[in-house]
């Protein structure tokens, strides 16, 4: 299942990363940092986390898929596409993402024997991190910290898994229900532009 939702999240995480290295007006150099930290940089921190080796420097198949998108989002000038970040398939792509990491982020969370609050903050770190790193290298404000609801589902996707394993309920058709309601909650959160609200 893990593996699964790593792998998801890398391919959709590298869409969304080419999107906005793209927007930023990178060369080809920075729109393959900007899309790498966006799909693994998140998930080494998980690693690094929970004290294991990087899932991206014990297998190949990470970095490959990474390269794969970028080449096909190359080959078919994607690249060459105006204000592509408000369009469905952008918001889509990176809702997948987020919501795949934050999945697998729980689960390894889990698997370490993490209490709840250790769950919740390695599903958020899996999540955003990979994304806030690539912000700060491109001299932008995090994208998590503009907009209210996209953190915000990463900590309830951790807290579905967390209570899903607590109840006992951890099967691979209760993940991809929560995986499809988080989907859907963060694409109808972007279209709302639902935010929490300092008062």
């Amino acid at each position: 299942m893990f593996e699964l939702t790593e792998y998801i999240g890398i391919i959709a995480f590298s869409i969304s990363g080419f999107f906005v290295a793209i927007r930023n007006k990178l060369d080809l150099l920075g729109i393959l940092v900007a899309t790498f930290l966006t799909a693994l940089g998140g998930g080494i921190i998980r690693d690094i986390s929970v004290d294991k080796i990087p899932f991206t420097f014990t297998y190949d198949y990470p970095a490959a898929i990474v390269l794969c998108i970028m080449l096909v989002m190359i080959l078919f000038k994607f690249h060459k596409r105006n204000s592509i970040e408000n369009r469905l398939f952008f918001i889509v792509s990176d809702s997948i993402g987020l919501v795949s990491f934050s999945i697998g982020g729980a689960i390894i969370a889990i698997e370490a024997n993490f209490n709840f609050t250790g769950v919740i903050a390695i599903s958020f770190i899996t999540a955003v991190g990979g994304g806030i790193m690539r912000d700060i290298i491109i001299n932008e404000v995090p994208f998590i910290f503009k907009t209210g609801f996209y953190g915000t589902v990463a900590l309830l996707m951790g807290f579905g898994i967390y209570l899903l394993n607590a109840l006992g309920f951890e099967s691979p058709i209760f993940v991809l229900i929560l995986f499809i309601i988080g989907v859907l909650l963060r694409v109808f959160a972007y279209y709302k532009k639902w935010s929490i609200p300092l008062k």
